[in-house]
């Protein structure tokens, strides 16, 4: 017992040695001592400790966890992970669990489920708050409506600083979500904003509409989450409020809930740019993994061949000269490289900031400057390499230029791309590398071959 005593825990038990001591008590069914291992780690390191458990003892780690410990995990846990954690503990506990949940997370967890989950889960809800979820619901994905949460505290203009001092305190099971006191009129209009700050250097008789700030910066609940996320930013908000389009009041988005925003935009487009498509990770099975990749690779696959009945075209070219083979893969390869940059570049411009048409050309025209001293001066080292190694001057300016020409082309690809999937309102992540780099080389070959036939007679 003195093991897991406080402080001793986390400096006796490193990762794997605790992994193997919560196993070994969940075995022994120690309870207490489960308890006080689980009391010295934090809410992501329980959450690791679950991940890692074997699936059969996973039960019992819940069972033996409070569910205000439940709730605060679920956060560090993927969709399928929070599902099976539901089924898991069983309808009441559920219940209860779901109860504790903010709107705004039991709106990621609902997204995607079918009509017959989803009603099973919100049915087991109090009728108040299952409004206030298909309310949510409503708004379409990725905007502020479908990611904020009605946990806010409204005021009157009219109150004064102690009554909104006394509300805070009546409202305490929000403390951990509020910065901010909003207030609205009659209507629920927003009309002005109080900080904490604001109500302590205040006088308790003092009105809030004599302390509150005029003409909130606020956010249309229809607004793009990004783009909420960009404002936070911009501001240094710690929370903002989102409104209707008649300035009604309802909800707030937290900083908190800006950096799960951007790490999820993050881990989706990560996952198109490999086109895996869907999360993947350490823990996923093999098959399962091969089956997220495949369909992707299979595409890819048919488009590549593509490259080899262009190479079969060309093939007298070849045949006439052979040391054109030589140099194939790094001419594709280099395309294919310089795309992937340009289209990194442009990805995440457009998840930093909103892309006009001014933007977009001068984005183009930059990447084309780049392009071409990429290509000019690659190229004239290829050039170089290939004389002096072939010893055939030709050779070197076919595969110079070829390379110039396929470099300038690879970089504007992989930012035009990108920049018409966003003006059509695709993510532009799906333009991943692995396909950029497939039509590059489709590309390069096509360059390639095409300006070693039109010098064929001067290189045999």
């Amino acid at each position: 017992m003195a093991l897991f005593q406080k402080e001793k825990v986390k400096k006796k038990l490193d990762k794997a040695k605790l992994g193997r001591a919560i196993i070994r008590v969940l075995n022994e069914g120690k309870k207490d001592t489960f308890l006080e291992i689980i009391h010295e780690l934090k809410s992501h390191e329980i959450a690791l400790q679950y991940k890692e458990l074997p699936r059969k003892r996973k039960s019992l780690f819940l069972e033996w966890l409070s569910i205000q410990q439940i709730t605060e995990i679920l956060r560090y846990l993927n969709k399928d992970e929070q599902l099976a954690v539901l089924e898991s503990i069983g309808p009441d506990r559920s219940t209860e669990l779901l109860h504790m949940m903010q709107n705004n997370d039991l709106a990621f967890l609902l997204t995607g489920l079918s009509k017959t989950k989803m009603d099973d889960l919100i049915s087991q809800m109090r009728r108040e708050e299952m409004e206030s979820i298909l309310h949510i619901m409503d708004y379409p994905a990725k905007t502020a409506g479908r990611v904020m949460t009605n946990r806010y505290i409204p005021i009157s203009p009219d109150a004064t600083v102690r009554e909104a001092e006394q509300k805070i305190k009546n409202f305490e099971n929000l403390a951990h979500f509020v910065n901010y006191l909003y207030v609205v009129d009659d209507s629920q209009r927003l009309i002005g904003v109080v900080t904490f700050r604001d109500l302590l250097l205040s006088e308790e008789h003092q009105l809030i509409s004599e302390i509150m700030r005029d003409q909130p910066v606020q956010v249309d609940a229809l607004t793009k989450q990004e783009d909420v996320a960009r404002l936070i930013g911009r501001y240094d908000f710690e929370a903002i409020p989102i409104t209707t389009g008649a300035n009604i009041l309802v909800g707030t988005i937290s900083g908190e809930q800006v950096l799960d925003i951007v790490v999820r935009e993050a881990d989706e487009d990560i996952e198109m740019l490999l086109a895996s498509g869907k999360s993947i990770d350490f823990r996923t099975k093999p098959l399962v993994a091969a089956r997220r990749r495949l369909p992707w690779l299979i595409l890819l696959l048919m488009i590549g061949l593509v490259s080899g009945s262009i190479i079969s075209k060309f093939e007298e070219t070849l045949d006439a000269v052979v040391a054109l083979a030589f140099f194939m893969p790094m001419i594709a390869g280099m395309t294919g490289n310089t795309g992937t940059q340009s289209l990194a570049v442009v990805v995440r411009g457009l998840a930093s900031e909103e892309m006009t048409w001014k933007k977009a050309i001068k984005l183009v025209l930059r990447e084309l400057f780049v392009g071409i001293v990429i290509g000019v001066t690659c190229g004239l080292l290829i050039a170089v390499i290939a004389f002096f190694w072939q010893g055939n001057m030709v050779l070197g300016f076919v595969v110079g230029i070829s390379l110039l020409a396929t470099l300038i082309i690879g970089t504007i690809a992989g930012t035009v791309i990108p920049l018409i999937l966003n003006k059509f309102k695709v993510d532009p992540a799906v333009a991943s590398g692995p396909l950029i780099t497939t039509l590059n080389d489709i590309l390069s070959l096509l360059i390639y071959f095409g300006i070693a036939t039109m010098f064929l007679s001067q290189l045999s």
